[in-house]
């Protein structure tokens, strides 16, 4: 029996076993007769203690060889080349400070196109330490916590890009940012994976068990902020034309306020329901389930799982966390200097609608491109010399993840923040903005309904988003809604003066 085979049958589940059959207790009754508070029902939510052991023992390698720390900041330091772009860290700090104290001559030293290029660049050893230490802590962790903690980390610029937005008040940017940001992790980026991963192989293949739940999910968040938005246009203007809408909104300020209130409750309810997502990935329903390989994942998936069990980390996990917590800070403060340095682009007269959707999520997601680019050419050159790997039959598509996590924990997280800081974020979006993220929505949910792709497929996806960026260079937005989002201060719905 191989190894493989040996995962599948030491973590199936109960449920799986049966076939379909509902198992009967000694006393007649079935499972779905029992009460919330039985035992049943806790362990459904509540990891086992044996499993919580298995856990520990897992992420502290007990009767396992250990990594020493100097060993690990070795490895750390020599796990790619993209680690000599460290240096254009304190180059880009030094350009930033240079421009901030010079308020008179802001680019006498470093003009602002050459700051965003160091600050770009700076981030890419960043963006690859994020991913270096998340595949690390899948040894400690397992796979689905570690692509979790990887999905988070890979998270991390564009949410400090939203709450930079936030604290300035750019709002109606801020939501136009979002909306993009998820868009380019729903189409462009996993198009191009399916485009380059499908090329010699007819299809590859994705988690049945989470794509199911990622429709659901990803569906879910999407329908939330198209509830606010139908509200919104079934308010009765009455003879106020369009051109005066803006006056309509400003003489009746509990439209504000009802909008804010509405917001703030679907963030709530949208938190919910990715922690219960959580919990549910995690601890499926069943005895002894936490942190295990579900039995319907692909082969590739498990092979993967089987290397995380037995192989052997480069980094010990103290040292890992460490190293994620340091690379945390200095790339929210990096990434600040990279949206001052991006204003000047903004001063060129293009479109704000374009700007927000299109241009600050491909910029935040730059650095992470610029890895995918640099791991493509070290392919095309090993492929050049002969070095052929096998085609991966597991297609990428962790950015899917990256999509569902943004919609429905760092918006409505941005929400509650706006909420604690007095600033009037809410989850009203630009129609056309919603229209563009129900397509995707869709888009994506079309391609991976039967858990398998293709490049056609990849480049379908790939086309819509360049319809997007398309017909957004001549959008220029909802009035209305970007006189919703004015910051206030002091009372709640007061404009600011």
């Amino acid at each position: 029996m191989s190894s493989t085979e040996k995962i599948i049958r030491r973590h199936t589940r109960p449920s799986d076993e049966e076939e379909g059959h509902s198992p009967v207790h000694d006393d007649g009754s079935s499972p779905e007769d029992e009460r919330p508070e039985s035992p049943f029902f806790r362990r459904s939510i509540i990891p086992t203690q044996a499993g919580l052991v298995r856990f520990k023992d897992r992420f502290l390698r007990r009767g396992k060889p250990k990594v020493g720390t100097i060993e690990s900041i070795k490895n750390i330091v020599f796990s790619s080349w993209l680690n000599f772009f460290i240096v254009f860290i304190p180059i880009s700090w030094v350009a930033h400070f240079s421009n901030a104290n010079n308020p008179d001559d802001p680019e006498k030293t470093f003009p602002f196109p050459v700051t965003f290029v160091f600050s770009l660049l700076a981030i890419v050893p960043l963006e690859r330490l994020f991913d270096y230490g998340g595949e690390q802590m899948a040894f400690y962790c397992g796979k689905d916590l570690g692509d979790l903690v990887v999905v988070t980390l890979n998270n991390a610029v564009e949410a400090t890009l939203a709450i930079i937005l936030l604290t300035r008040c750019e709002l109606k940017l801020l939501q136009s940012t979002i909306i993009g940001v998820v868009v380019l992790h729903l189409l462009l980026v996993p198009g191009t994976a399916f485009i380059t991963g499908g090329a010699r192989i007819s299809h590859q293949d994705l988690h049945p068990h989470l794509t199911e739940l990622n429709h659901t999910l990803l569906t879910m968040g999407v329908l939330a902020l198209l509830l606010p938005a139908a509200i919104f246009a079934a308010l009765d203007r009455g003879d106020v034309s369009l051109s005066t809408a803006t006056n309509y909104i400003a003489q009746d300020i509990t439209i504000r306020d009802n909008f804010l209130r509405m917001s703030r409750g679907l963030a709530i309810i949208l938190l919910a329901v990715y922690i219960c997502s959580r919990i549910f990935l995690h601890n499926p329903p069943g005895d002894d389930n936490a942190l295990t390989p579900h039995p319907q994942a692909p082969s590739a998936l498990l092979h993967e799982e089987d290397h995380l069990i037995n192989g052997e980390p480069e980094v010990s996990q103290w040292v890992c966390i460490a190293m994620l917590a340091i690379t945390i800070a200095l790339m929210a403060a990096t990434a600040e200097w990279l949206v001052d340095s991006i204003e000047f682009v903004r001063e060129s007269g293009i479109q704000e609608e374009w700007f927000g959707l299109i241009l600050l999520p491909i910029v935040s997601f730059a650095a992470d491109g610029l890895v995918s680019i640099g791991n493509f050419v070290r392919y095309i050159v090993r492929h050049v010399l002969g070095w052929k790997a096998p085609p991966s039959t597991l297609a990428k598509a962790r950015t899917i993840d990256l999509s569902i996590q943004f919609t429905l924990f760092w918006a409505p997280f941005i929400v509650l923040l706006g909420w604690w800081t007095d600033r009037p974020m809410s989850l009203l979006f630009d129609f056309y903005e919603i229209a563009a993220l129900l397509g995707s929505c869709f888009l994506v949910n079309y391609v991976t309904a039967d858990a398998k792709t293709n490049w056609a497929e990849g480049f379908a996806m790939v086309s819509f988003y360049l319809m997007i960026a398309l017909t957004s260079w001549f959008y220029t937005g909802q009035v209305e809604i970007e006189e919703l989002l004015q910051c206030v201060f002091g009372a709640e719905g007061a404009p600011a003066e």
